[in-house]
């Protein structure tokens, strides 16, 4: 009767907050297996009044030469811009963890640094009281509140000198939803957005695009797949979709079939880090129907899953990729050292 109850109780948060989420059986298998699901909704926490700024979201601003913990972004003091060393004429890259994460994560931490090694003012999305395991659907319904708020800070940096087109959203998860959800608060859309792995359970069959990224939030939008249609999204919702590995299961990852997503699902961060410290290409061929199931690790001889050789050539990933690139392309990476799977 608990779990009954606490369920229920959870459905009407969500109803009552996010009406475009409709449950069907495989959403709650899916919700029940990660062990994501508010099982007593009073250990999570629901901000329902979208006030911005809040105490709730933390930003800090770090630039090449500046103090390695970076200082604490505020918008109503641009003292802050010039005490953590932002330069207008340099890139930007806005940083957001997902579900049950943190800025300060060893992940995030490698890719902040990675952009950080090209010469770009970095913002990291620090909105971790709102998005805590196991409170999944509360997490979802505040990442409203995130984008609102970060589509402040997104105004504040582009009203001191910021280009649009030099900034770039970076979402893992749900962030890279948030990364989406941005342009909703915005008088023109974002220039460029990276989706790393979006987040799926509960998301990806919902019609409405309006609290989810789709490919009208940004003129360019890349989206990385490595666990396609488990945690991450199998569908190809950015002008430009990487299949890394197959774009299901990293063959890096071992151990139960929760653990392997989870691991495929932190790997999509720590490969754009790779490929942007590394200012390489790599090999992998076109793959239009996308990361579906039968999709498989690229070999040297690029053989697709009905065994057609086919011709392989070289793509650059992250913000190394032209902005005019289209399509879905299966692409052949090694596993990163550096930045490992750890719980």
């Amino acid at each position: 009767m608990k779990f009954s109850l606490a369920l229920l109780l959870t459905f009407c948060f969500v109803y009552r907050e996010a009406p475009a989420i409709i449950f069907n059986q495989m959403d709650i298998k899916s919700l029940l297996t990660s062990g994501a699901l508010d099982l007593n909704v009073l250990r999570c926490f629901l901000h329902n009044k979208n006030i911005c700024p809040s105490p709730y979201i933390m930003y800090r601003l770090y630039a090449p030469k500046s103090s390695r913990h970076g200082i604490a972004l505020n918008i109503h003091n641009p003292l802050t811009l010039f005490k953590g060393d932002f330069n207008p004429h340099r890139e930007t890259a806005f940083i957001v963890h997902g579900f049950n994460g943190t800025a300060v994560d060893v992940h995030l931490q490698f890719l902040k640094d990675a952009y950080l090694s090209r010469d770009f003012n970095v913002i990291t999305v620090d909105w971790r009281p709102l998005t805590r395991y196991p409170c999944y659907l509360h997490a979802l319904i505040n990442t409203r509140l995130t984008a609102q708020c970060t589509a402040q800070v997104y105004s504040f940096l582009t009203h001191h000198g910021a280009a649009r087109e030099k900034i770039t959203c970076i979402g893992h998860s749900l962030g890279a939803h948030i990364c989406g959800m941005i342009s909703n608060h915005l008088s023109i859309k974002q220039h460029r957005i990276i989706g790393l792995d979006p987040a799926r359970p509960l998301i990806e069959r919902k019609k409405n695009h309006i609290f989810r990224l789709s490919i009208d939030d940004a003129s360019v939008i890349q989206v990385i797949h490595t666990n396609a249609g488990f945690l991450g999204q199998e569908e190809n919702i950015g002008h430009l979709n990487y299949c890394i590995n197959g774009g299901r299961f990293q063959p890096f990852c071992k151990g139960n079939p929760i653990r392997r997503s989870r691991c495929s699902h932190f790997l999509s961060i720590c490969f754009l880090a790779s490929a942007m410290f590394k200012h390489k290409k790599f090999v992998g061929v076109s793959c239009p129907n996308g990361c579906k199931e039968g999709s498989q690790h690229i070999p040297v001889s690029a053989k697709n899953p009905f065994g057609v050789v086919t011709k392989t050539e070289e793509y650059n990933i992250g913000n190394d990729a032209p902005d005019d690139a289209r399509g879905c392309y299966c692409i052949d990476m090694p596993f990163v050292k550096h930045c490992p799977f750890n719980d």
